[in-house]
C-alpha cells in the first residue's frame, strides 16, 4: 500500500480522493453540523500520522461531491482546521496539512483503509452494517463445544502449523469432497486473512504481478498494495472470471501469484463453471504461475450448484478456508491447503509472528468439524432467508436498483441507476447504514455504481437498513459523471 501522501499526489487524484474518504470512516454519524464532525475526523488523521505534513487534500469541490454534502460543508471545516494551523490553503496550490502540524519525520502509513475494516474499528452506535459480511450470532453448537471443552495435558500449547486433530478434520473434509489430502498438507492459521497474508508474504515481492479479479475481495487488493505488488486485474462476468483473458494475461506477464474466488464470488456471488475452472488450473500449472482459489464461502450454496470439490479438484491449486462464514466471525480459525513443502514453509513463517493459533480454538473447531452437518444446513436456512428477503425489500422500496439473486455466499453486488456507490455510502452513512461502494473492489476502476450488500442480519434489521437506503436514495443527487472510478487504498 502506498504511504497516503503519494496516494493524495495531484497525478493519482482519484485514487486520492477514495483513498481519503475511506480513511475518514463513519465521520457523518455523530451530532452536530457536518462541518464540525468532518474537521473532526480530518484533525485526528493529520494528528495520528495518516496525514502527514505537505499532504496535498483534494479541492473542495471534488471532496464535497464525493462526501455527498454542499461545497461550504468542505470549506468550513478546512477553514476550521487552517484555523487551528494545521492545514495550510493558498490560491492556486491548494490544501496542504501544514509543515509545523506534525514531527518531520512522520512514518509511512502501511495500516488498512478498507471500509470493510475501518466500519470495525468505529466505536458502536446506530449505524446498520452492510458493509462487514458475517453471522451475527454464534451456533449453540460453538457455546456448547466451548462449555465442554478439555485442555490437552502435557502440552506447550505451541502449534505453528496447528493443531493435529484439526489438522486431520480439516484434510478429512478435502478428502471426502473428492480431494484427497493429507494432515500435512493443512496450515490451521488465525482466518483465512492471515492464510491470505503468508501467502503474500511468501510468493510477492515490490514490482511482482499478482492475478487478481475485477471485482474481488477488498482485504486481499490490501495485501497485495502492502507488498508493493503490481495487480493485473481480469474482469468478472456473469459467468465469474474471465478465463481466457485470464490466461492470456498469465501468458503475457507470468504473474508471481494467481488469486480468485472461483464459487460464489466475492462479490458478485458468480460460480466459475466446471469447464472454466478446468482450463484456469491447468494454465496456471503449465505456466508455473501458484493459484491461489479463495473458498471461503464456498460451503455457502443454497441453490443449485452443489458444493462440488473446488478447483484444487483439477490440479495444482492453494486452497484458502475458513470457519467464520459459515460457524461465526469471532472464531478466528482458517486454514491453507497445499503441497506438504510449501505448508512446511508458511509454518516457519507463521511462528515469526504468532507461534501458532489459539489451542482452544482449535480444539473447538476440530470437535465442529467432526459434526458438521447440523452446522452448515442451519446456516444454509438462515442465509436463504435472508438473501430472499433482502432481495424483496429492495424490490419493495427501490425498484429502480438492479439486484441479481445469487445461488450462494453472503452478499447481494446491486447497480445504481445513476450516480456513483462511493458519494451515496456517505449520505447513506448519514442516514444510519454503511454500505461498501463497489470502486473499493474493483482493480480495473470499474464497480463505480454498485453497490455490495450483506443479507446476514435478522429479517427486521435488513428491512431497517433498506428503509434507511431508501430515505437516502430520495435525497440523493449525484453530481456529474467524471468517468470510470480508481480503485482507492482497502473486509470482510
Amino acid at each position: 500500500m502506498k504511504p497516503i501522501e503519494q496516494l493524495l499526489d495531484t497525478h493519482e487524484a482519484p485514487e486520492a480522493l477514495d483513498g481519503l474518504v475511506s480513511r475518514l470512516g463513519r465521520w457523518s454519524a455523530g451530532r452536530g453540523p457536518l462541518y464540525l464532525l468532518l474537521a473532526a475526523r480530518l484533525r485526528r488523521l493529520v494528528d495520528e500520522g495518516a496525514l502527514p505534513p505537505g499532504t496535498l487534500l483534494p479541492p473542495d469541490r471534488r471532496l464535497a461531491k464525493a462526501l455527498a454534502v454542499g461545497r461550504t460543508t468542505v470549506v468550513a471545516a478546512y477553514d476550521a482546521l487552517r484555523q487551528e494551523g494545521r492545514l495550510v490553503r493558498r490560491q492556486g496550490s491548494g490544501t496542504r496539512v501544514a509543515p509545523a502540524a506534525l514531527a518531520p519525520e512522520a512514518p509511512r502509513v502501511t495500516e488498512t483503509s478498507n471500509p470493510l475494516f475501518l466500519h470495525l474499528l468505529e466505536a458502536p452506535d446506530d449505524v446498520i452494517l452492510l458493509s462487514c459480511a458475517a453471522p451475527t450470532q454464534p451456533p449453540p453448537e460453538l457455546t456448547e463445544a466451548y462449555r465442554t471443552l478439555v485442555l490437552p495435558v502435557g502440552d506447550l500449547g505451541y502449534h505453528p502449523a496447528g493443531l493435529g486433530a484439526l489438522r486431520e478434520a480439516v484434510a478429512e473434509r478435502y478428502t471426502a469432497r473428492g480431494v484427497p489430502t493429507g494432515p500435512g498438507q493443512i496450515l490451521v492459521t488465525t482466518g483465512a486473512q492471515q492464510g491470505l497474508s503468508l501467502l503474500t508474504r511468501l510468493f510477492l515481492a515490490p514490482g511482482d504481478g499478482v492475478l487478481v479479479e475485477a471485482p474481488t475481495y477488498p482485504g486481499a487488493l490490501d495485501l497485495f498494495r502492502e507488498a508493493a505488488a503490481v495487480p493485473l486485474p481480469v474482469a468478472v462476468g456473469p459467468d465469474g472470471l474471465d478465463v481466457a483473458e485470464a490466461v492470456r494475461v498469465m501468458e503475457r506477464h507470468r504473474p508471481a501469484l494467481a488469486y480468485v474466488v472461483a464459487r460464489f464470488q466475492n462479490p458478485t456471488g458468480t460460480v466459475l463453471p466446471p469447464l472454466a475452472g478446468r482450463r484456469l488450473v491447468e494454465a496456471a500449472n503449465a505456466l508455473g504461475v501458484p493459484l491461489v482459489d479463495d473458498e471461503v464461502l464456498a460451503d455457502l450454496g443454497f441453490g443449485v450448484d452443489g458444493r462440488g470439490g473446488g478447483l484444487a479438484s483439477y490440479g495444482d491449486v492453494i486452497a484458502v478456508g475458513s470457519l467464520s462464514k459459515v460457524v461465526w466471525g469471532g472464531l478466528r480459525i482458517g486454514w491453507v491447503r497445499g503441497p506438504a513443502p510449501l505448508v512446511a514453509r508458511l509454518a516457519r513463517l507463521k511462528a515469526l509472528h504468532d507461534l501458532g493459533c489459539d489451542v482452544p480454538s482449535q480444539l473447538v473447531a476440530a470437535r465442529l468439524l467432526g459434526d458438521f452437518a447440523p452446522v452448515l444446513a442451519a446456516r444454509l436456512r438462515t442465509v436463504r432467508a435472508g438473501h430472499d428477503h433482502l432481495r424483496a425489500e429492495l424490490a419493495r422500496l427501490l425498484p429502480s436498483w438492479s439486484c441479481a439473486p445469487t445461488t450462494g455466499g453472503q452478499t447481494v453486488w446491486v447497480r445504481l441507476p445513476h450516480g456513483d456507490g462511493v458519494s451515496f455510502a456517505q449520505l447513506a452513512l448519514r442516514h444510519g447504514v454503511a454500505v461498501l461502494p463497489g470502486s473499493t473492489t474493483d482493480a480495473l476502476g470499474g464497480s463505480v455504481r454498485h453497490l455490495r450488500l450483506h443479507f446476514l442480519a435478522p429479517p427486521e434489521v435488513l428491512t431497517e437498513a433498506v428503509r434507511r437506503l431508501a430515505a437516502a436514495w430520495a435525497e440523493y443527487v449525484p453530481g456529474p459523471a467524471d468517468g470510470p472510478g480508481a480503485l482507492h487504498a482497502i473486509v470482510v
